[in-house]
């Protein structure tokens, strides 16, 4: 039987007409446009896949970064601040970079959510009593992996008049709304994909 005729993958067209028989493009440089449209797809599919484990009040806004060492990076690898918004992107731009090694949260005063860090709260895979105990006394809310593998993040609207640190025994809590980015881990599974109100989260932090 006569071969069937093919044509260009990416445009259509028809192929040279002396070619090899597992040719795919009509010439190089749609081979390559191809292939920067397959990493688009692939950058696309990550992006809503990870969309998809955070909550939209925080993807819906503008304040992305990414990260390196802790140092808040922009999308093109220049340093970033928590104080200049210009330096921030939206959530498919900072996903689908590959600059450093992840992406981050900037909390500012007027969104009006506070994070509450719980630091090398996890062992083994299991939360430790003192910890527990403080996830136990806040609303049901988004909570986050750290990415150490051992920190909890609990994500509230709310605020806080400035960040404070709590070292006291086996206790390690850090408490932000403003001027901070957080470092956006795995979301625990169970936890809602939603921020839950935490109306007066200093009169809490200052209780614990």
């Amino acid at each position: 039987m006569p071969e069937t005729l093919r044509g260009c993958e990416y445009c259509g067209g028809d192929l040279p007409v002396m070619h090899r028989s597992d040719r795919r493009f009509c010439s190089n440089s749609h081979r390559v446009l191809a292939a920067r449209a397959r990493k688009r797809e692939r950058e696309a599919a990550l992006a809503a896949g990870q969309q998809a484990r955070i909550p939209a009040e925080l993807t819906s806004r503008p304040r992305w970064v990414r990260h390196v060492n802790k140092v808040p990076l922009r999308t093109d690898g220049r340093f970033a601040s928590v104080t200049d918004p210009s330096s921030w992107s939206d959530f498919a731009a900072a996903s689908a970079s590959n600059t450093g090694d992840g992406a981050g949260f900037v909390l500012t005063a007027g969104d009006g959510f506070v994070v509450i860090d719980l630091d090398h709260a996890v062992e083994a895979g299991r939360v430790l009593p003192w910890a527990q105990r403080i996830v136990d006394r806040l609303p049901s809310t988004y909570m986050e992996r750290g990415r150490s593998g051992t920190g909890l993040h609990l994500w509230f609207r709310g605020a806080v008049p400035h960040g404070r640190r709590i070292r006291r025994d086996e206790l390690a809590v850090e408490v932000y709304s403003d001027r901070r980015y957080i470092i956006v881990g795995d979301r625990v599974p169970g936890t809602p994909l939603s921020l839950a109100e935490l109306p007066d989260a200093a009169g809490l932090v200052a209780s614990l």
